[in-house]
């Protein structure tokens, strides 16, 4: 593989960055994995730091969390930006009845943190109602963590995802059996009070009709349809109690506790009834947010159409289908698994996972993917991936865990929340007791007054509105071909100031072609072709497979060179018939301590028209000159026009290229800087230096060579993540076409989520405001307050929810 000065030479696998020859071609998930290389790092404002800068271009899995992802070497993050989900591999699962916001992860961390030795031991999915708990809880029962979740409140089980969906779709139910009962008894004990009290008034009024003491068979109804609201609210609201930790559960019952002891019975029923409304309404749009998560994977079909070794064709399920299988796509069909088309030639709608809007032509050696549309003809496929593996199968993996990632935000709004809930009832025992005293108002009157403010204090709107946001716009994103891997990544473009990128596959196509071939020291083109050819045989590198092409094209036959070794920065070395050849940069070329002059002269000039030199020779002399040239993408020029109206002030080329060519794509595209012949760890430098002149930087690369860049960047994005299988797992965001069109896209999304969760954040205090003003002068009432709550909860979930539709 060539690794050198160059762009696309440096992107080379992800493991040969430490010049391990013998794991260039691995994932970085096995032999070279993140952090076994010993390297250290800086902390730094994001997640992660460019662990190692030192020419350690491992790619970190961001997906886990710093502290697990990067033990080993010493790698370590904000604590803002730990994910909640982790990927612990052996980690047990439980599914936890009556977990669905950031209040009860606190509680269950507290609870059920020192059972299985530390609350750093457990992540959460709210998303999917799952309480993960860490390897590293070892010997500790499933019993002794179930019985601790059971002590708060909430119920646990062992999470079986055969089961789970229609475990939350029971739980779910059951709720709304609650609230439904507690419904329909509080209108008939409404109706029969009103009767009762026009029967037996002889001038009646309306607004009387409650005021009154209702009959006992009428306390007796109502106090059923409290017992109906409040019964999945009285276990979290009594451990509140106990805990000494108030919470919106303890408000409520408090308010309901209140009404009945003051004989407003009408009051506490309607409070306790409107509240487990409240809860279904959550309910009902966490699960539908779940449920549009789950859509993307139902585009991919249950069942493949095998076709055997005799040519006998079967239908059998997706997931047992393994890898090297071959099965047939006909036209109109969904292409079932990932893999690569064996025979056919056709268009493939690709929009399901890429968000492409044009179909692209597919022929045989080309990859297909799950969930993609075949538009005509029929193919024969080669599986690459089992079915809970494919592409879609890690997006939506990707989706779910990104729900605990959460955005600032979401932070915000959960510390505000835990401060506020106490401030609250201190506030509402000041008002039922300090005008009564001070100025000797009524004891009722401001008794009731307080409980009124207990209900109006409910931060429900507040606390749903921003995690609903967060979820909509995560799956919004992913339906238009952009993975992004948490709420707090989900918030980042939308203040984006300075982007950093690559130049090959970003600016350019990435498919850099021979343009020359210049043999020296009486070697033949053939020759050169050859030599080149058997030293990059074993990399799947741009410019290796573009020699290789040549080398099949022009008809040059070759083996695999011997002991090749990666010299990072400069090139590789290796041995063909027990002679020494190198290849490499011009960079390299200079580092020779024979004559270069010719062969300097040459790739000087081949820079200059903007073109990538590929040296070849002995330890004597230069075999010859190859060049190549990668084609400007149309849509670039475009596109830098683009993300500098979105407002994106500043866009500056990071590129290992030679400074001639860098320039050149630049100035064809209208690219604020250029920084050329830069190393990896230069690259970083560079981010470094643009992170302390703008607020938000981003940088943008292939996902492997550029992940200490990426790193130190504010937030990653992945290129043409469905073309790196190591992509998907390195940035925070992946674009999933090959090249920047989502990008504007995604600001604009990213502007959007932030405008309705400061819409919705508004709003919800506006009406506490105002209900608190009006709490205060008398003029609002247990009944009102809690309508005022569900009302504002259930308008600020539906306008969260508008973020799946399409901008």
């Amino acid at each position: 593989m060539i690794c050198m000065e160059n762009e696309m030479t440096e992107k080379h696998d992800s493991a040969s960055c430490c010049g391990h020859e013998d794991v260039r071609r691995q994932e970085p998930d096995q032999s070279h994995k993140t952090g076994e290389c010993g390297c250290s790092s800086e902390e730094h404002q994001k997640k992660v730091s460019p662990c190692c800068g030192s020419g350690h271009d491992h790619d970190h899995d961001h997906g886990q969390d710093a502290n697990t992802a990067h033990s080993a070497c010493g790698c370590c993050g904000s604590e803002q930006a730990l994910p909640d989900v982790k990927n612990w591999e052996g980690a047990r699962a439980f599914r936890v009845e009556g977990l669905c916001c950031a209040e009860e992860i606190g509680v269950l961390r507290r609870v059920v943190g020192p059972v299985v030795g530390s609350a750093d031991n457990l992540s959460f999915d709210v998303l999917n109602t799952k309480m993960i708990v860490s390897p590293a809880a070892g010997s500790v029962s499933d019993e002794a963590i179930i019985e601790a979740v059971n002590g708060t409140g909430m119920k646990a089980a062992p999470y079986v995802d055969s089961e789970a969906d229609a475990a939350k779709e029971r739980q779910h139910l059951r709720l709304g059996r609650f609230t439904l009962a507690s419904g329909i008894l509080w209108a008939i004990a409404l109706i029969v009070q009103a009767v009762q009290y026009f029967a037996s008034s002889a001038q009646p009024e309306v607004l009387e009709a409650l005021a009154g003491t209702p009959s006992l068979g009428v306390e007796v109804v109502y106090l059923a349809a409290i017992f109906a609201g409040a019964r999945l609210v009285a276990p979290k609201a009594w451990y509140a109690l106990r805990t000494l930790r108030p919470d919106m559960n303890l408000l409520m019952m408090v308010a309901v506790a209140g009404a009945i002891g003051i004989g407003e019975w009408f009051e506490g029923a309607t409070v306790a009834f409107l509240f487990s409304l409240s809860l279904y309404l959550e309910s009902w749009s966490v699960g539908r947010a779940r449920k549009a998560v789950a859509a993307l994977m139902d585009i991919a079909p249950d069942s493949v159409r095998l076709k055997h070794e005799d040519g006998r064709e079967q239908d059998v399920s997706a997931s047992e289908v393994a890898p090297g299988a071959v099965f047939v796509v006909r036209g109109g069909d969904r292409i079932p698994l990932d893999g690569v088309v064996l025979t056919g030639v056709g268009s493939v709608d690709q929009a399901p996972i890429t968000g492409e809007s044009v179909p692209v032509m597919k022929e045989a050696g080309a990859e297909v993917y799950a969930g993609t549309i075949n538009g005509e003809g029929t193919f024969e496929v080669r599986a690459t991936k089992a079915a809970d593996d494919t592409m879609l199968a890690r997006i939506i993996r990707m989706v779910s865990e990104a729900q605990g990632r959460r955005a600032a935000a979401e932070q915000w709004v959960e510390k505000f929340a835990r401060i506020y809930t106490p401030a609250v009832m201190i506030l509402a025992v000041l008002m039922a007791v300090v005008p009564p005293i001070i100025v000797g108002a009524s004891w009722a009157e401001w008794f009731y007054r307080a409980l009124v403010l207990l209900v109006i204090a409910c931060p429900c709107a507040l606390v749903i509105s921003t995690p609903v946001s967060i979820v909509a716009g995560l799956t919004s994103a992913a339906r238009n071909g952009v993975l992004i891997k948490g709420g707090v990544y989900l918030e980042l473009p939308a203040q984006l100031k300075a982007l950093a990128f690559d130049k090959t596959g970003t600016i350019t196509e990435g498919r850099p072609t021979v343009t020359d071939i210049v043999p020296l020291n009486g070697h033949s083109a053939e020759e050169l072709v050859q030599r080149a050819a058997s030293l990059e045989a074993r990399s799947s590198h741009p410019l290796a497979q573009a020699i290789a092409d040549t080398a099949a094209s022009d008809g040059v036959s070759y083996t695999a060179a011997d002991n090749v070794e990666l010299l990072p920065g400069r090139g590789l070395s290796g041995e063909r018939f027990g002679k020494s050849y190198w290849l490499g940069s011009r960079r390299f070329l200079k580092e020779k301590k024979f004559d270069i002059g010719q062969a300097n002269e040459l790739a000087s000039r081949f820079e200059a028209d903007g073109k990538t030199v590929v040296l070849v020779g002995t330890d004597h002399h230069v075999c010859g000159v190859i060049a190549l040239s990668d084609q400007i993408r149309p849509t670039a020029a475009a596109l830098v026009k683009e993300l500098h109206a979105a407002g994106v002030e500043k866009l500056v080329m990071l590129t290992g290229d030679n400074r001639a060519t860098a320039n050149k794509v630049a100035d064809a595209v209208g690219i604020d800087e250029v920084r050329a012949e830069l190393l990896p760890a230069d690259k970083v430098d560079a981010v470094e230096e643009l992170a302390t002149s703008h607020k938000v930087v981003a940088m943008i690369g292939d996902g492997v060579n550029d992940a200490p860049a990426m790193a130190r960047a504010n937030f990653g994005v992945a290129m043409g993540a469905i073309g790196s299988d190591a992509a998907i797992e390195t940035a925070d965001i992946a674009l999933m076409e090959d090249d920047l069109s989502r990008l504007p896209w995604l600001i604009r999304h990213s502007r959007r989520t932030l405008g309705i969760i400061r819409q919705n954040i508004a709003f919800a205090f506006a009406v506490k405001g105002t209900l608190v003003v009006l709490t205060a002068l008398g003029l609002s009432s247990l009944w009102a307050a809690i309508l005022g709550d569900v009302g504002a909860t259930l308008i600020v979930v539906a306008n969260a929810l508008r973020l799946l539709r399409e901008a």
